[in-house]
């Protein structure tokens, strides 16, 4: 049979050949494709952390505790009435990163921070430093009762982040 009368068939078991190997091609890449997305999305234990609830009646008045975030370590503070009038009173235009007081805590007795320097991602020491609140010993940022950066290197104030207060329990996230 000569090459110009089989065209036609050969023609066809092409097309045929290219139309299956297309379907099980077009499955792997289905499947890499929601195994791929499927990695990023985030794991079990992280989305048991993405919020956390804190009993503000168990924090002494005066005293700061540390909880565990996404991660990342959780400030909350029990602020006296003496700190809460010294960090109202500051001159915000004197402030690197200026916010002030009353924007930072919901409540003025509680105040709720992501402890992580904003210089280099340390973790600062809390009830420290020059300003009675929040000292980073690796570069020297100090930080006030409020968590604003008021000497040192860090850029920003420590992050507030987004909470609610309903009693006695802070719900962070």
């Amino acid at each position: 049979v000569s090459s110009r009368e089989s065209s036609d068939s050969r023609k066809a078991f092409s097309y045929l050949m290219v139309a299956g190997g297309m379907i099980p091609a077009a499955y792997l890449a289905k499947n890499f494709v929601n195994g791929a997305i499927g990695s990023l999305s985030p794991s079990a234990d992280v989305l048991a952390l993405a919020q956390i609830e804190v009993n503000l009646s168990e924090i002494p008045e005066g005293k700061n505790a540390t909880f565990k975030w996404r991660g990342k370590p959780l400030f909350v503070r029990h602020r006296t009435q003496e700190e809460i009038d010294r960090e109202v009173e500051v001159d915000i235009s004197s402030l690197r990163d200026q916010q002030h007081d009353v924007d930072r805590a919901q409540n003025p007795r509680y105040l709720v921070l992501i402890g992580i320097c904003t210089h280099l991602g340390c973790v600062p020491i809390a009830n420290a430093g020059d300003f009675g609140g929040y000292y980073c010993p690796c570069h020297g940022s100090h930080y006030d009762a409020s968590g604003r950066i008021r000497k040192g290197r860090a850029p920003l104030n420590l992050e507030v982040p987004t909470y609610t207060i309903d009693g006695d329990i802070v719900t962070v996230g």
